[in-house]
């Protein structure tokens, strides 16, 4: 060794048996780590182990393993015990012939990584032997890998097996070792001067090969991809290439390769620069780059990065884009020297082609732009010329890409691609982790956005409100302006029914704009699509008043209408996509959402925004349906009442109705008051057991039977007991009716005399002058329910201020807990209402009841008051 001084020495001897192999690299790499020498630990490893194969495999002898260290690196010498094996001399200019000769392979990788190697014969021993020198380095620095516990280091196979691939200058394999052949079950002349473009998956995908090429002509590369095996698996390994000149001087690449999950074999150790001048703590790599404190949010991390990025390879322009879960997209995060408002969360596709993000899988470099215009979208129109991008990778998984561009040509070469690579490894992990930590805040925040909106929308049955309620919800959370397109009906056009921007004072002009152009088409595809059609419609908007503002002499002021047109024309400017509101599998509607100028809408809030477009869908849908059905409910119930009251001379005649709920039943109280013939007159007050269809039925059949059989001439016992009949015929149907039925004749001097038939109904009551109430009929059978009923007529005489006062069971049966108003309840109201017309009586009685209990009422009510007016109100 010259004049180098040893200050250490370890030495073993390993059995001819293949697992020596696995334990003299065992044995080597704890020794160099030991002495701190983790820079040349990679190589010496590899170079030990092909040559301790030969020994113990090939040469069948024991061999003997000796690491010398000196000051300025390792000299590693393996000796075996068969001499008389053919050994070529790196001197001699002789062939080494097939590089896949046993001793021929082991000498070419000594070549290939040593500073120094070379064989050496004694009468016993043949030993090889090489010397790595370690990298300069300031005095003081040191770098080594840390000391871990057993339970701590990476799991190996009992065997770990290294393959070693030589691949020539025109990217065919050369060399091809046995740890190889094991691996992928190929046989070295199987495989030699056949393209490793052939075998490699890359990245982990069977049948595609792009980016190998470009990691073979890097001078270093590390990372994952796949090789495939001769029975059709891809087999994924962790590979370490080395750019290396054969012995005629032609680049050629040594290609080490092992299991994905003994990574650690080959992986290099985490290294960083100490400051001399500091203590003697290890700064940590990522701080290094980043600085301290590193930002604890995603965005400001990125910026950081972007920032540091360019001031390390003096450049004016940096950017950083993320990856999207299938790796199909890159989505613009953070630039810097860029218009990051312009490109903010645009997307470019990862695989090369026209307008997409080329080689985003490797480190690439391009000198001048112009030559391949398109190369790297993000920069079109930029200025830039020369860009060096790299791919920032997770467990070998492309998780982003970091790039910087100058201005000038021909700025960047492969020496900062790799430093740019070596920044990029050290944050790709601390930029993934905050993704992720960002990602499920979003997805918790998403969640709990949409449980309130779908209470919020299950809250309302009303369209108008829904509607408003789905642009709330969107704006500003999920965009800067929304727009709901409704559609009545398969044939009908979608309608602009709602439109809202964060600022207020944008609406008008908002609408204005959406209005004038054709709505986006109704397409049931579920997921967002863009709609050029707002922003373009605003550019030309403005683009026509700036012309006429432009060609006055004298513009001192641009008008109101002119600002408005233009302030619409930046709210729309940005990215516009249109969301199908699908309900029943119908196109019902459509949710617009846009972004002010240059904006672009990210990737998770267009999939929030569409399981929102869902939710709105079918509650715009129910709203519409319950809408409809309160239409042909209040129809319905129009039908079953009334039109009007008659004029009856010296009565006055008022009724209240009220429904109980929001109108989506047909209620079962009716009232109704005819003229029979001259001078007669019929009313009635019924309540039918019961809501909805069946009870409409029975209400309707008793309406107009009273009607047709009161002037047909029966009197009221027949026309209630006919209708009894009419009832039971119904069958299954049938619902029982209380029915309170009358005929009325005023008289000459004033009075009113009436006939009266209560079937199962509440009693009439009576006022008199002097405040006394009493009931006007007895009670009888309700009809619907017995075949043969025998009932009988009450004559009643109202006398001048007198009052009857007719109601169904929704006003005695008023309930506030356990009291009710009941008949006592509405007979003392009725007795204060002395001197009231019959409007004010009706009224008062209303009142009563709404206040007698703080609920809402739960059944219908029908009042009806008859007033016989004294002679001085005639």
């Amino acid at each position: 060794m010259g004049s180098a001084v040893i200050t250490a020495r370890a030495a073993a001897t390993f059995d001819p048996v293949g697992r020596s192999v696995a334990t003299a690299r065992a044995f080597v790499r704890d020794t160099l780590q030991g002495w701190g020498y983790t820079d040349v630990v990679d190589d010496a490893v590899v170079l030990t182990s092909e040559l301790v194969t030969n020994a113990v495999v090939h040469a069948g002898t024991a061999a003997d393993v000796l690491c010398l260290r000196t000051e300025d690196g390792v000299r590693v010498e393996v000796s075996d015990h068969y001499p008389e094996r053919e050994i070529p001399l790196q001197s001699s200019g002789l062939d080494f012939g097939s590089p896949d000769r046993e001793g021929g392979r082991g000498l070419l990788l000594c070549a290939a990584l040593a500073s120094r190697w070379g064989v050496e014969y004694t009468p016993e021993h043949k030993h090889v032997w090489f010397q790595l020198d370690l990298p300069e380095r300031p005095v003081g620095i040191r770098s080594a890998g840390p000391v871990l516990p057993t339970a701590l280091l990476p799991v190996a196979d009992e065997r770990v097996r290294v393959a070693v691939v030589q691949i020539d200058g025109s990217g065919a394999i050369a060399s091809w070792n046995d740890d190889a052949a094991f691996l992928f079950g190929y046989a070295a002349d199987q495989v030699a001067g056949k393209q490793l473009t052939d075998f490699a998956a890359w990245p982990h995908t069977p049948g595609t090969s792009t980016g190998i090429a470009d990691a073979l002509r890097l001078s270093r590369w590390e990372g994952s991809y796949g090789i495939r095996g001769a029975d059709g698996r891809v087999i994924p390994v962790y590979a370490s290439h080395l750019r290396v000149r054969d012995t005629q001087g032609e680049p050629s690449t040594v290609c080490l390769l092992v299991r994905d999950h003994e990574r650690a074999v080959l992986q290099t150790p985490v290294r960083a620069p100490v400051d001399s001048a500091n203590d003697s703590r290890t700064a940590d790599p990522f701080e290094v780059f980043i600085g301290s404190p590193a930002p604890d949010d995603l965005d400001g991390l990125l910026q950081r990065t972007v920032e540091r990025a360019r001031d390390m390879l003096d450049a004016d322009a940096a950017f950083l884009l993320l990856a999207t879960d299938d790796e199909t997209e890159l989505e613009v995060r953070a630039t810097t020297g860029l218009p990051s408002a312009r490109q903010r969360f645009a997307r470019v596709p990862v695989e090369a082609g026209t307008n997409r993000y080329s080689s985003a899988r490797m480190p690439a470099v391009h000198e001048d732009l112009t030559v391949v215009p398109g190369a790297v979208p993000l920069l079109t129109d930029t200025g830039m010329r020369s860009v060096v991008t790299v791919p920032l990778k997770v467990e070998g998984r492309l998780t982003g890409s970091l790039g910087v561009a100058a201005e000038a040509a021909g700025r960047y070469s492969n020496e900062e691609a790799l430093r740019l690579q070596f920044a990029a490894d050290r944050i790709a992990l601390a930029v993934e982790s905050a993704r992720l930590g960002e990602l499920e805040r979003l997805r918790r925040g998403s969640l709990s956005f949409l449980v309130e909106a779908s209470d919020l929308l299950a809250g309302t049955l009303d369209r108008d409100q829904t509607l408003a309620l789905m642009a709330q919800m969107t704006v500003p959370t999920l965009a800067t302006w929304c727009a709901v397109y409704t559609i009545a009906d398969q044939l009908a056009e979608p309608y602009l029914s709602y439109v809202l921007h964060e600022d207020e004072e944008r609406i008008d002009g908002l609408k204005e704009l959406l209005a004038s152009i054709a709505p986006p088409d109704p397409v049931p595809t579920p997921g967002a699509r863009i709609w050029p059609a707002p922003a373009r419609a605003g550019h030309e908007a403005a683009l026509r008043v700036s012309t006429r503002t432009l060609g006055r002499d004298a513009p001192l002021s641009m008008g109101a209408a002119a600002r408005t047109t233009l302030e619409t024309a930046s709210a729309v400017g940005g990215e516009t996509v249109v969301l199908p509101l699908v309900a029943r599998n119908r196109v019902i509607g459509m949710l617009t959402l846009g972004k002010p100028s240059d904006e672009h809408f990210r990737q998770e809030i267009l999939e929030l925004a569409e399981d929102l477009s869902r939710r709105a869908a079918l509650a715009l849908d129910n709203a519409r349906l319950y809408s409809e059905r309160v239409a042909i409910s209040q129809s319905l119930q129009r039908s079953l009442l009334p039109p009007g009251l008659p004029d009856v001379p010296n009565v006055e005649i008022e009724v209240i109705y009220r429904a109980a709920g929001e109108g989506n039943e047909v209620g079962g109280d009716f009232y109704d008051v005819f003229p029979i013939r001259d001078g007669a007159y019929g009313f009635a007050i019924g309540d039918v057991c019961g809501t909805g269809p069946e009870a409409a039925a029975v209400t309707g059949l008793a309406r107009h039977a009273l009607r047709l059989l009161a002037r047909e001439g029966f009197g009221g016992p027949a026309v209630l007991e006919r209708l009894n009949a009419a009832i039971m015929d119904e069958g299954e149907r049938s619902r029982f009716l209380t029915l309170l039925y009358g005929e009325l004749w005023p008289q000459e001097d004033g009075s009113a005399l009436l006939k009266v038939v209560c079937a199962g109904h509440p009693l009439p009551l009576r006022l008199r002058q002097d405040g006394s109430v009493e009931a006007a009929a007895d009670p009888q059978p309700l009809l619907g329910v017995m075949d043969d009923l025998e009932l009988y007529e009450q004559e009643v005489t109202l006398e001048p201020g007198d009052v009857l006062l007719c109601v169904t069971d929704g006003v005695t049966e008023r309930r506030e807990g356990t009291r009710m108003l009941g008949d006592d309840g509405l007979a003392e109201v009725l007795s204060v209402c002395t001197g009231l017309t019959a409007g004010a009586v009706a009224g008062r009685i209303l009142r009563a009841v709404e206040r007698f209990a703080a609920e809402p009422a739960s059944d219908d009510m029908a009042i009806l008051a008859m007033r016989v007016p004294e002679p001085d109100n005639f």
